[in-house]
């Protein structure tokens, strides 16, 4: 019966936060400081989660082979590569160094 108590908690805190957001003034939104930390937003989010996601197991800092292939998808993003190139190229990395035991 808790599950459900907590699914339903979070359902309304879901609709609140949305009917939060939707009563906001549109003068507020089209503050250009709004507009630039809302273009930000999302960029800083995905690297938080990238790092996050790459150098830590449950609470621990790792450098391992994650991190290889995470370093070589930026090098092939600094070299301009299509988006396939750069996966499969943090793939690969990532793959030869847990092959070669790292």
């Amino acid at each position: 019966m808790s599950v459900w108590i907590a699914i339903l908690a979070t359902a309304a805190g879901c609709y609140l936060v949305k009917l939060l957001g939707l009563l906001v003034p549109a003068s507020a939104l089209e503050r250009p400081l709004v507009r630039k930390l809302a273009a930000l937003l999302p960029v800083a989010l995905l690297a938080a989660l990238t790092a996050q996601q790459t150098f830590a197991t449950g609470q621990q800092l790792v450098l391992d082979a994650r991190g290889a292939g995470l370093a070589a998808a930026a090098l092939a993003l600094l070299l301009r590569a299509p988006f396939l190139v750069v996966v499969g190229a943090a793939v690969a990395v990532t793959a030869g160094v847990r092959a070669l035991g790292g």
